[in-house]
């Protein structure tokens, strides 16, 4: 069987927030470099990074050894360029992709094994977890879809291509976790900063 990648999409400009959030400081590390920890703690392979807004920053500050590093000049045009451009640098032999978000650094590595798990037993073109709060991210999808994913435009990741495909998706029950936070404001990021204390020190307990 071929491999499953992760693909981690980080070339936004922040604009809501005005300062990258990819470098917001968590804990000891930035927003990004947790995101891409978590990838690393599972089967992905390979892992691929697309970048834009300050990319020499980020490269600066997190650790992206191993990673296929991509920048996207055209992030600006909004997150299908980016997940068009990441499709073009996978490895032939790479059957599914899992997208991950570069602003949900909170993801439990146990997910995306879920859905790993999920695609290779059920061979499902599009696996996606359902939290207790709903369904969420990441989503795996399949070789046989990124001709669609191609077709992007605007400012959109896969969720038209979840809404087209619909009965095409797998559902993984993760509602052991919890689902994972974006950073679009500067109340999401206190909000994440303070779920990422907490569960600091619950690891600290055990």
């Amino acid at each position: 069987m071929g491999r499953v990648a992760g693909v981690i999409l980080a070339a936004g400009a922040s604009r809501r927030l005005g300062q990258p959030k990819q470098l917001l400081p968590l804990g000891d590390r930035p927003v990004l470099a947790h995101t891409v920890s978590v990838a690393r703690k599972t089967r992905l392979d390979p892992l691929l990074v697309v970048l834009g807004h300050v990319a020499g920053e980020i490269r600066r500050q997190v650790d992206l050894t191993d990673l296929i590093v991509v920048e996207n000049p055209d992030y600006g045009e909004g997150l299908s360029t980016s997940v068009r451009l990441a499709l073009r640098h996978l490895p032939a032999d790479v059957e599914a992709a899992v997208f991950l978000l570069g602003d949900q650094p909170l993801v439990e590595p146990a997910v995306v094994e879920e859905l790993i798990r999920a695609f290779c037993q059920h061979r499902a073109p599009i696996v996606q977890p359902r939290y207790a709060e709903g369904r969420g991210n990441p989503v795996l999808i399949a070789r046989e879809l990124f001709p669609e994913l191609e077709r992007l435009t605007g400012d959109t990741g896969a969720r038209p291509l979840l809404e087209r495909r619909a009965s095409d998706v797998y559902l993984v029950d993760v509602r052991a976790f919890p689902r994972p936070a974006d950073i679009d404001t500067w109340e999401d990021y206190e909000r994440l900063r303070a779920e990422y204390e907490r569960a600091k020190r619950g690891d600290a307990r055990q």
